[in-house]
């Protein structure tokens, strides 16, 4: 079976690996790093990621070490400007897991431990060449010792600096926002509800709470316009309290930090996510303001996608011309994020008083809406995320009733997870007959509550709608399929 090389073991290294071995797959991860993160980095896994997670089979462990946020409230300091619930949403999931990167990179690589694969770490992927039909990459160990080695594809996992990037030559295209940022892994006192995000719009920038268990806090500020090109110095404890004083509620203290930091948002991404045999996935390919907490859940995702196409590729089930896909439906994905970060911290960060107030009437007039409240939960809740334009997106003739082709189908299909198979879902007879004709890329779903008895529907591997149609439509199914099947 054809074999893959994943370079970077961060949480989306480990999720591709964990993907592929579930499906069988033999893998190589490696990374450059002694061992996986100590830090809290990215906090938040949203609900679409645990769908996902639950569709492979390993959501409960990382249930078990996260912590459920219900809300946001936002506030001036002195009153709730606005607030907005997370238990609307229409998912097993409707809360935001709250998990530190070291944790979900912990249970990740248990995870993968148990599939019988070990992280290769202090091993670099120095430089890599396509070779004929597969790839050739040069690997340095940690005792100065070099190995080539040869492998079917390339995933390229390795973050903002990544080699494989550089080594495809990809303009990662995009700029470094003028303002500086600090961060704070602390404890927080005074701080209620306990499961909810708190943000204060101060009149002179934002402060930010994510609770992480009970009584840590991830604080994050901005300290407006950047001075100079070096890097700040990393806050104090003294100077966290001294801008939690001055920006949040009265009675907010804080205590025993675990990381404080310095930084600066990057909003860069390529136009292109693969070229042959190799592919990027996340921050190789997109890094972006941390507003909303979406950059890890988008890379991680783009694993899931990717995932289940080089599956039933390798396998022989479906045409190479299926992972041409792949890029178009993330670099889409990409761009949605990168726009909706860089807009909510731009509207979070401004300094103009008259800017403020309208900003702050704006959201709490809106929030004040239950479906303008359902859209924002959905959408940092990455819920809404679909594929309308893509290779993989067909709308039957005449069109569906009830749903439409590319959107999320919204809820859990029984598939195999040891195999990636379309849920044909629609009447009983062409639903058998559908499995029948593409047994190894098709199974028949029982009725869905979702469905309109009407409609012939063919549901993605990663849960997107692929196919919509009449249930008249069986010849466009089979189209469908047939464009798809090797």
């Amino acid at each position: 079976m054809a074999s893959v090389l994943i370079s970077g073991a961060g949480p989306i290294g480990l999720t591709m690996a964990n993907e592929l071995t579930r499906y069988g797959i033999p893998v190589r991860i490696v990374d450059k790093e002694p061992q996986r993160t100590d830090k809290s980095k990215a906090l938040v896994l949203w609900s679409r990621t645990l769908e996902l997670l639950e569709h492979g089979g390993y959501v409960e462990p990382f249930l078990k070490a996260g912590m459920q946020g219900h809300g946001v409230q936002i506030s001036d300091g002195t009153n709730i400007v606005a607030s907005a619930r997370l238990d609307i949403m229409d998912t097993p999931y409707p809360y935001a897991l709250l998990i530190a990167q070291s944790e979900t990179e912990r249970v990740l690589e248990e995870c993968l431990a148990k599939r019988g694969v070990k992280v290769e770490r202090r091993v670099t992927m120095e430089s890599f060449a396509e070779k004929g039909a597969g790839i050739e990459a040069l690997l340095r160990k940690a005792d100065g010792s070099s190995e080539t080695v040869q492998a079917d594809w390339l995933l390229g996992c390795d973050g903002a600096h990544s080699t494989t990037r550089h080594g495809l030559g990809f303009a990662f295209e995009g700029s470094t926002m003028d303002s500086d940022w600090v961060l704070a892994d602390i404890h927080v006192t005074g701080l209620d509800p306990q499961d909810h995000l708190h943000i204060f719009w101060h009149r002179d920038g934002i402060l930010a709470f994510f609770p992480i268990t009970p009584g840590r806090w991830r604080v994050i500020g901005d300290l407006g316009p950047a001075t100079g090109n070096g890097h700040r110095a990393d806050p104090t404890l003294e100077e966290i309290q001294a801008l939690i004083a001055h920006r949040g509620n009265a009675g907010i203290k804080a205590s025993d930090p675990i990381w404080l930091s310095a930084f600066r948002i990057n909003e860069r991404k390529v136009k292109e996510y693969s070229r042959g045999r190799i592919f990027l996935s996340g921050d190789a390919a997109h890094i972006h303001s941390p507003a909303g907490g979406q950059g890890m859940n988008t890379g991680m995702q783009d694993a899931f996608n990717l995932s289940w196409k080089l599956n039933l590729v390798i396998n022989g089930i479906a045409k190479p011309s299926l992972l041409d896909s792949y890029s178009v439906e993330r670099s889409a994905v990409g761009d949605m994020v990168l726009r909706n970060a860089g807009a909510m911290t731009e509207a979070a960060i401004t300094r103009n008083p008259l800017v403020q107030k309208l900003r702050n009437t704006i959201v709490k007039f809106a929030l004040g809406f239950p479906q303008i409240g359902h859209i924002v939960a959905d959408t940092m809740s990455e819920l809404n995320i679909g594929y309308p334009v893509s290779p993989l997106t067909v709308a039957g003739s005449p069109h569906a009733h009830g749903v439409k082709p590319g959107t999320r189908w919204p809820e859990s299909l029984p598939t195999d997870t040891n195999k990636s198979l379309f849920a044909a879902i629609g009447p009983a007879d062409a639903v058998a007959d559908l499995a029948k004709k593409f047994p190894k890329l098709v199974e028949a779903a029982a009725a869905s509550k979702h469905a309109d008895p009407r409609d012939l529907v063919l549901v993605r591997p990663d849960g997107y709608v692929g196919f919509a149609g009449a249930a008249s439509d069986r010849a466009g199914a089979e189209a469908y399929l047939r464009g798809i099947a090797a």
